[in-house]
């Protein structure tokens, strides 16, 4: 089940590595977009083929990526949830269950453009952690066949 607490300390986002070297009014602006969001442990926090509104960064906790009903990777704190889907417009391409008690950082669609577009170094992390993922992808496509 998940938790909404509105209220994002900026001192506490401070310390997550996707804001890392973020000033104080970077981190202010985060702490204005997103939202604080407390998942209990085997919570579906996406759900595979439905069209992303919202991506997540985890803070504390992990999670279990699911793809076609096949435990593909577990993603903890640092980590990104949801970002593809929602920067192309697609239906999300696997589902994720909360492995833990998990705390993540909410952002729907508007609010995480916002934060990208202000900070290129958020850019920058996003970027790089889209081309991972999409190399991973191919891979595990090319091994399936």
């Amino acid at each position: 089940m998940f938790g909404r607490n509105n209220k994002l300390d900026t001192s506490w986002l401070a310390g997550v590595a996707l804001f890392d070297g973020f000033n104080q009014a970077q981190l202010s602006q985060v702490a204005d977009l997103g939202q604080r969001v407390d998942v209990a442990s085997g919570s579906e926090i996406a759900d595979q083929g439905r069209i992303g509104k919202e991506c997540w960064v985890v803070v504390e906790g992990t999670a279990n990526i699911i793809m076609n009903g096949e435990y593909v990777t577990s993603v903890g704190a640092g980590s990104m949830i949801g970002e593809m889907a929602l920067l192309e417009h697609r239906p999300r391409s696997a589902a994720v269950i909360a492995d833990t008690d998990m705390v993540l950082v909410s952002f729907d669609t508007d609010g995480f453009n916002s934060i990208l577009d202000a900070n290129p170094m958020a850019k920058e992390r996003v970027s790089a952690i889209l081309t991972r993922r999409l190399s991973d992808n191919m891979n595990r496509r090319a091994g399936e066949g």
